[in-house]
């Protein structure tokens, strides 16, 4: 699997103020509420990089969106902002409003990593990275490439085919819905509602999502469960 420099954006190829089509900076905005770093961060990267300007630096969602700088070629944003707002609605609102995004955050956990680029971020950077780094990802950003450092893009390949791990229950539930029983079928075999029983389905489905597996149909979902050893072959 291969993150870095793969363009996946579908605005990729339109000209944005900050690009080297026009020669000038690339505007960004940084969120992130912890204002010490936002202010270090600020400075790194003006100090790094002359082709970026850091032209809105705010601790808060609203503030960004209220900035009179916004909306700006490239946001930088924390991804553990504490507000409940999922970070799918601010991915496609900044999309919307013309603005790709990098996500900051301070873990690198495989799986968020991957559902972070999946929901539209076009970069996921951690926050103890360098500022070239950080750099880097902003510029690949605004040409509409998806960027994470060589440290991540190991840990992802080396996720990348394991299989998630699933509970007693969400392995039974599996089981004998790979079997093919229907999902009252396994609700009454579990002592479970139809309702907990399609709950269960559900958190399986995503849990393979998130690992790279596509178990979306009952045959794909057979097909797994066989491969990791969940249901025998014969069932």
């Amino acid at each position: 699997m291969s993150i870095a420099r793969s363009t996946l954006s579908p605005i990729a190829d339109i000209p944005r103020e900050g690009s080297a089509v026009t020669g000038q900076p690339i505007r960004i905005a940084i969120v992130d509420d912890h204002r010490m770093i936002l202010g270090a961060l600020t400075e790194w990267i003006r100090n790094a990089a002359d082709d970026i300007e850091v032209v809105s630096a705010v601790a808060t969602w609203p503030e960004l969106l209220t900035s009179p700088a916004f909306p700006v070629d490239v946001v930088l944003l924390d991804l553990d902002l504490k507000d409940n707002i999922p970070v799918s609605v601010k991915l496609s609102a900044l999309k919307t409003a013309g603005a790709r995004t990098v996500l900051m955050s301070a873990y690198s956990d495989p799986n968020v990593v991957r559902e972070a680029l999946a929901a539209g971020a076009l970069g996921y950077v951690v926050k103890s990275e360098d500022a070239a780094m950080i750099a880097e990802a902003v510029r690949s950003a605004l040409s509409g490439e998806t960027f994470v450092s060589a440290e991540l893009e190991v840990l992802l390949n080396e996720s990348e085919g394991s299989s998630p791990k699933l509970s007693a229950q969400e392995r039974r539930v599996m089981a004998l819905y790979g079997a093919g029983e229907p999902v009252k079928s396994v609700a009454y075999k579990l002592g479970i509602s139809d309702e907990t029983a399609k709950s269960y389905l559900k958190r399986i489905r995503e849990k393979y999502r998130l690992a790279g597996f596509d178990v979306g149909t009952k045959v794909a979902l057979r097909k797994r469960a066989i491969a990791d050893g969940i249901l025998l072959h014969n069932d």
